[in-house]
């Protein structure tokens, strides 16, 4: 796949642009990503909440994915700036956490689910170091915080689908960050790892950490987050749920899909009853 992209070595500083927070988790301004010079994620700008947990939604192919994967630089961009705390992704690397979609992970790569999880603690070990046993203690907490510890010899190929959404979950709390990315960590899991998963989000918020989510599941934002960026190659709109989460918004994001609309405006007034 060939993006199409300009040479953005000599970044501006994001201070120049004050509409921007320095010390947001994310900010990111007028980015753009494209694809055979046609635009995917078209002039982004957005500043992520502190203690907060965000679900990035819309439509199949509106470009969540390449939102979380141009922000970490995993792809180029054509134009824009990310900083995170006013800083640049190189400098506060170890700060940031990464949960991809399950199905772009080898499975069959040989290593156990503890060695998964240790690969979260290498930024503080250090590559080609030794492994001490405060890290281990730390891996193996982790995968109790997952419900995996009883799995931690496994290897990573013999567990299910939504066993190794947990051990890629628990690595990347090993990494003990301040802001993770997670891009659909719900999708093709059971009811408990769904269960699991939330409860870690709540526990990484209520820590002062900000979880930025792709979700794909409508009817599920009101309950697992506290924010949202509706998006179709553009950000339709961002904000808390109760600001953003609404029918107007969602008809722009998802262009008047009726039926999906008239569920989640279901889900919505069931909410707004139970409160």
């Amino acid at each position: 796949m060939k993006f199409f992209s300009r040479d953005i070595s000599k970044k501006p500083d994001l201070a120049q642009y004050p509409e921007h927070s320095s010390s947001s988790p994310l900010s990111v301004h007028a980015m753009t990503v494209a694809y055979d010079q046609k635009p995917v994620l078209w002039d982004i700008d957005y500043d992520a909440p502190d203690s907060s947990l965000v679900a990035i939604v819309g439509p199949n192919g509106a470009g969540k994915t390449t939102f979380v994967r141009a922000c970490l630089g995993l792809i180029p961009r054509a134009t824009g700036e990310v900083r995170f705390w006013g800083q640049s992704y190189e400098s506060v690397r170890e700060r940031v956490g990464y949960v991809p979609q399950r199905e772009t992970v080898d499975w069959d790569f040989p290593v156990s689910a503890l060695d998964v999880v240790v690969m979260g603690r290498y930024s503080k070990i250090g590559w080609f170091r030794r492994i001490g046993k405060r890290h281990l203690e730390v891996a193996r907490s982790c995968l109790a915080d997952v419900e995996m510890a009883d799995f931690a010899e496994r290897q990573i190929n013999q567990l299910s689908g939504g066993q190794q959404q947990r051990v890629f979950l628990a690595r990347a709390l090993a990494q003990e960050a301040d802001l993770y990315f997670m891009d659909e960590p719900f999708a093709g899991v059971d009811a408990a790892t769904e269960k699991a998963i939330f409860t870690v989000l709540q526990k990484l918020r209520d820590a002062g950490k900000t979880v930025l989510c792709v979700h794909h599941d409508l009817p599920t934002v009101k309950e697992y987050f506290d924010s949202v960026i509706l998006l179709n190659t553009h950000v339709v709109a961002a904000g808390v749920l109760e600001d953003t989460f609404n029918e107007e918004n969602l008809f722009k994001t998802y262009g008047g899909r009726l039926t999906l609309l008239d569920e989640v405006s279901q889900a919505i007034a069931r909410t707004t009853r139970g409160n």
